[in-house]
């Protein structure tokens, strides 16, 4: 069956995550000791013993959250289940492209532990920015009201369904959207506890600290179908991937087109390789036939593969 892993991103944490891949597979264990190294970080301690606020810390969740899903990946893989294609959402993108050797696992982790205390500082040093899911209004009416309304500090960071995106932008201006939003007819709008306005362009300080670090590291053609945030397609080449890498920090994340070109490309089944089931429930919203499977605890990983 031909399969796609997808990785979540940020807001899937919870304490504890991946332990029982940890606990079971020497493989898993290895991963931890590779990612405590590359990050200078005692990863074990943080995923198993810090508590939700800890967690929450964009400097702790992304090098958390990417550690979580290529363990969740590399159990899978030590179930029998072989993936032919892979994309992640956010910072969920990192060990897609490690599952798609592009980049090392080693230089994935150091480069997301990086990406994670680069845009912490940045949404720090910006003065006010926010984020704010608008729940059950097109992608395309919130952005004619942002439009409408002038907002230029205002952008869709996250296409996550035809029916929920987030938005992404200034405490001013998104409290305006926010307003203009409801009265379009939006059913939900709800701020989120987020550090900065992720994936718009107020993350400028984190995108060119980390481009440098980027380019110094060599990224390999994909090896299987690994798709892209910033496109929403598929990714050809290592230059493509190195060049988009940078871009994600500061681009929306185009999880809706993502979905439809994973769909195009003959794929029978996605495996949510992480903490949670935001993902699979992103893909049941698309209204697509291909099944997608949670697969982020172990319990939930052999019960899929027996």
């Amino acid at each position: 069956m031909k399969t796609c892993f997808l990785f979540p991103g940020q807001g899937a944490q919870y304490p504890g995550m991946a332990k029982d891949f940890y606990e079971t597979s020497k493989g898993v264990r290895e991963l931890f000791k590779t990612a405590s190294e590359a990050s200078s970080m005692d990863l074990k301690t943080l995923l198993f013993e810090s508590d939700e606020e800890t967690l929450k810390q964009t400097k702790n969740t992304q090098i958390a959250i990417a550690l979580a899903g290529a363990a969740a990946a590399l159990s899978a893989k030590e179930h029998g289940i072989v993936p032919q294609g892979a994309a992640g959402f956010s910072v969920g993108e990192w060990p897609a492209l490690a599952e798609a050797g592009v980049i090392s696992h080693y230089d994935m982790f150091r480069l997301v532990s990086e990406r994670g205390r680069l845009m912490d500082e940045a949404g720090a040093h910006s003065g006010g920015s926010t984020m704010s899911a608008v729940l059950y209004l097109s992608p395309e009416k919130i952005e004619q009201v942002i439009a409408e309304a002038g907002l230029t500090q205002c952008w869709i960071a996250n296409y996550n369904s035809p029916s929920q995106c987030v938005i992404s932008g200034t405490e001013k201006d998104i409290g305006i959207a926010e307003e203009k939003l409801r009265q379009a007819g939006a059913k939900r709008v709800i701020r989120l506890k987020v550090s900065g306005a992720f994936h718009s362009p107020l993350m400028h300080e984190a995108y060119e600290a980390f481009k440098e670090l980027v380019e110094a590291i060599t990224f390999s053609d994909p090896t299987i179908n690994l798709y892209s945030n910033v496109s929403g397609k598929r990714m050809e080449s290592g230059a493509e991937a190195k060049k988009y890498a940078s871009l994600q920090i500061i681009s929306p994340v185009r999880w809706i087109d993502e979905e439809v070109n994973i769909a195009a490309d003959g794929f029978e089944l996605c495996l949510e390789t992480g903490p949670g089931t935001v993902l699979t429930g992103l893909w049941k919203a698309s209204g697509s036939s291909i099944s997608c499977i949670a697969a982020g605890t172990l319990d939930a990983l052999v019960s899929f593969s027996l």
